[in-house]
């Protein structure tokens, strides 16, 4: 937006005290905070829609130590599981700085910027057998959101993307989609309310399709801008991050371009840089990220997140940490259903755990536990091809069943969407059928005995309900994501109904980890080690404060906004300390 006195027009030369480069979770959080401790702040995005990545996300955000787990959380022991998970590669001040300031963060954000958050007791951390895991009640989701409140600024948020809502239209929460995809007992009737509610909603029905019930992602961004607009923070959109300003002492500034207009903006308290990784940048990729890689693969939004904040940093003289690293998620292509000649690209996160169903690469063997996170299946795909030279991509393979009864990717189930209502072009392009295992085989690449063999194996497994290979199902997050009704193991499940399917599976990402190096206040260092005056970085363009590791859902919203609030509460204490000791330099001249 261009009007109005929050999203106005800014001169030449404008003068802030902080300056917030990027609109996602973590850069909007920060705003706010950066107003309600007395600062001017302008919030600068280079897209033309508000929230980013974390508008189109799962917008769960993971919390250690939070409210609502009460005592069966505590300090020692999420500082173990986080020790554990980053093996020594994280400072253990700067770990301390995440479980001490997640809490505060989060109860600041539902107090005062007026968006609340519920722990999900049944959702376990991603490493359920390491020291310090909980069985659930770390990863929070937001509450949902009218996006009413927001006003003419409702149209500036980014949408979510069409999969991840009913019918490409209806918001659904987490605890919904869940309910829905695993047929949780009473699904139907969350269906029925689902839709009951939508169509219940005539005066903004008469507006427009998009549904102003705001959830998952659009619900974190949509109350981080809600408290933007009642706070009337300003905040310009199309205006990209070209350099950073520096005197002697640090940075006091940024230079940007707006429309394609220069300008150069002053900051004269500090820069936050939370604008994103490099995953859109396919240069950047092939420098730092393992090979073969790809910014098609990714899932998030195209082209927005190029390293602009990390080469500008990288600029002034900072230093960089994490550089091969990246929010791994297996993705498959997806032809888009209205619009010709386009792609998306849809993440992998939970269908690759339900029964019926293999992961092979390429030699038509298996390399690991499909029910692992994405994260660590991503890794799990760059070790086998490292081995075998044989993975990125793999295929996913199922029967018949499994096509009637899950959704796989960007494909609804069968029962809801049959082979017969699918585009004809998509058949052995993206979704590949056949009436034999050898058949698929064949058509997919992969050696006709191996697959067979596989699939064979796979078989015996889910008669015994047990995965001699590489324990499928074995712990409690794999289960979080199985079927409940199938036994003994509710992730494993026989592959013997014809038709057999296969689908491509790609190395993408939801975002880079790899980024300028900061400090337990979010401070960027410079290569020696030391705080660059004025500049700070939080998310996906700092180093991840979990290293490789992804402990748990929300793994990378939860570090974005809580390192915002720990950035800005920084700044203003060195505010505070500088206004005082400016008045003591009057009292003595006096």
């Amino acid at each position: 937006m261009s009007g109005g006195t929050g999203s106005g027009g800014i001169a030449d030369g404008a003068t802030f005290d902080v300056i917030v480069v990027g609109a996602g979770a973590g850069g909007m959080l920060a705003a706010n905070r950066a107003h309600d401790l007395g600062l001017s702040v302008l919030l600068i995005e280079k897209s033309d829609r508000f929230g980013g990545t974390s508008a189109v996300s799962g917008g769960a955000i993971w919390v250690p130590c939070n409210d609502d787990l009460g005592a069966r959380d505590d300090r020692a022991k999420a500082l173990d599981y986080l020790r554990t998970c980053t093996k020594g590669q994280v400072a253990d001040e700067k770990l301390a700085a995440y479980v001490d300031n997640a809490a505060p963060m989060v109860r600041y954000t539902a107090d005062k910027v007026g968006l609340g958050f519920k722990a999900v007791m049944e959702y376990p951390d991603y490493y359920p057998d390491r020291p310090g895991a909980l069985p659930g009640g770390r990863t929070m989701d937001p509450d949902a959101v009218d996006g009413a409140d927001l006003g003419e600024d409702f149209y500036s948020l980014r949408e979510p993307y069409a999969l991840m809502r009913l019918f490409g239209r209806i918001s659904m929460t987490v605890s919904e989609a869940r309910a829905i995809t695993t047929k949780k007992a009473g699904w139907p009737l969350v269906v029925a309310k689902v839709i009951a509610r939508y169509w219940a909603d005539l005066g903004w029905r008469l507006k427009t399709k998009r549904d102003r019930r705001l959830a998952m992602g659009n619900a974190l961004a949509g109350g981080l801008l809600r408290g933007l607009v009642r706070r009337r923070v300003t905040r310009v959109l199309n205006t990209r991050l070209v350099d950073l300003v520096r005197d002697g002492e640090g940075v006091t500034g940024v230079t940007v371009s707006r429309d394609g207009v220069p300008l150069t903006l002053k900051a004269r308290r500090g820069v936050i840089l939370a604008a994103g990784g490099f995953e859109r940048n396919q240069g950047m990729r092939e420098q730092y990220l393992p090979g073969p890689t790809s910014e098609t693969w990714s899932v998030t939004p195209f082209p927005n997140n190029t390293g602009d904040a990390i080469r500008a940093g990288r600029t002034a003289g900072a230093a960089l940490e994490f550089m091969d690293l990246a929010w791994w998620a297996p993705t498959m292509r997806l032809p888009s259903r209205h619009t010709p000649n386009t792609e998306t690209r849809v993440g992998m996160f939970m269908e690759r755990g339900w029964p019926g169903s293999v992961i092979v690469n390429r030699l038509g063997q298996r390399f690991v536990n499909e029910a692992i996170s994405y994260n660590d299946f991503g890794y799990a795909m760059i070790d086998d091809n490292g081995k075998t030279g044989a993975n990125t991509p793999c295929w996913m393979v199922f029967d018949a069943t499994f096509r009637k009864k899950y959704v796989v990717g960007g494909l609804m189930p069968g029962m809801l969407e049959p082979d017969r209502s699918l585009p004809p072009e998509w058949f052995d392009t993206v979704l590949y059928r056949a009436e034999t295992v050898g058949e698929l085989a064949g058509k997919i690449g992969v050696p006709a005995a191996a697959l067979a063999a596989t699939v064979a194996r796979m078989n015996g497994f889910a008669r015994t309900g047990k995965d001699t290979e590489f324990g499928r199902g074995d712990n409690v997050y794999d289960r979080y994501f199985g079927d409940r009704f199938v036994s003994p193991n509710p992730c494993l499940g026989p592959i013997e109904k014809a038709p057999f399917y296969a689908v491509r599976v790609d190395l993408g990402d939801i975002g880079t980890k790899g980024g300028l190096k900061t400090d337990a206040r979010a401070r960027v260092l410079d290569e020696a080690g030391r705080p660059i005056a004025g500049l700070y970085a939080i998310g996906n363009c700092s180093g991840s404060v979990m290293a490789a590791s992804y402990p748990g859902a929300g793994g990378t919203l939860g570090p974005a906004m809580t390192f915002g609030y720990v950035a800005v509460n920084d700044i203003a204490a060195a505010r505070t300390n500088q206004d005082q000791d400016e008045l003591l330099q009057t009292a003595a001249r006096a």
